[in-house]
């Protein structure tokens, strides 16, 4: 009987030591998740808020004008837009998910453009992308001839004051995200931010060479922090190969002893 309860106490060791590497296990991956998804999360609500500003100055500019029914439409669809950019951002579950977001701003935005020129009584404007610099400018009127840091020199949509600086060397607003303890351009800050450009100019056909790897997989930078990211998975696999190896060895030990007994 002794001998049993040892066996149990094995047994019973053995399982709450396997729950515990399991559980911590869960519990890393989930900060991992929740550390990459963090400041693109972060850089979603500070564009959604940016995307109000812009909605209460376009209310300010409308005070008294009367709005025909398209005008109203593209009102309705601007508000919409924000609305919708917010739910989405509380409903992120990856840094991939920036991408629906930053789709639904960029098109709220060309709808408030729409809604100035028909107030206005001038064409529709032509739906360029938005400024590359920094999305957040707006539409962008012209492409500029700019060279990246690292890169060579490739023409991108940019605002009129991001055009202007472009041309006279000086350096463009660019949108800054934080990497580590610095401040750098959203397309120098890593793969994760990818899709957060892809939402903006994805659907601007031009622009596909932009994500097929000549700016964000083309930059020393990017390449060096997808290289962590690819560490990182590797641990990640290493840890469950090494915890699953842990757990057979255990499987055969607690087999092995119990095969040398006779119940």
């Amino acid at each position: 009987m002794e001998l049993l309860v040892v066996l149990l106490v094995v047994v019973g060791g053995a399982i709450a030591l396997a729950v515990g590497i399991s559980r911590a296990s869960e519990r890393k991956a989930a900060a991992q998740r929740e550390a990459e998804l963090a400041p693109v999360r972060r850089l979603a609500e500070e564009d959604v808020t940016a995307l109000g500003v812009e909605l209460q100055e376009l209310d300010a500019d409308l005070a008294g004008a009367p709005l025909d029914a398209g005008a109203n439409a593209d009102y309705q669809r601007a508000l919409d837009a924000y609305e919708s950019a917010k739910g989405s951002v509380a409903a992120m579950t990856r840094p991939d998910d920036v991408r629906h977001v930053t789709e639904i701003l960029e098109d709220g935005r060309y709808a408030m453009a729409c809604v100035r020129a028909r107030v206005a009584g001038e064409p529709l404007p032509v739906r360029r992308p938005p400024c590359f610099f920094d999305p957040r400018h707006g539409l962008s009127v012209t492409d500029v001839p700019w060279t990246p840091p690292g890169g060579s020199q490739r023409d991108v949509p940019a605002c009129a004051l991001d055009a202007e600086r472009v041309r006279a060397g000086a350096e463009p607003d660019s949108r800054k995200v934080m990497v580590g303890s610095q401040r750098v351009p959203y397309y120098q800050a890593g793969r994760a931010y990818q899709p957060y450009a892809a939402g903006y100019f994805g659907a601007f056909t031009p622009m596909d060479w932009m994500f097929a790897g000549l700016l964000f997989g083309g930059l020393g930078g990017f390449d060096a922090l997808g290289g962590i990211g690819e560490g990182i998975g590797d641990g990640i696999a290493g840890l469950g190969e090494g915890i699953g190896d842990g757990f057979g060895e255990i499987g055969e030990g607690i087999g092995d002893f119990f095969d040398g007994f006779d119940f």
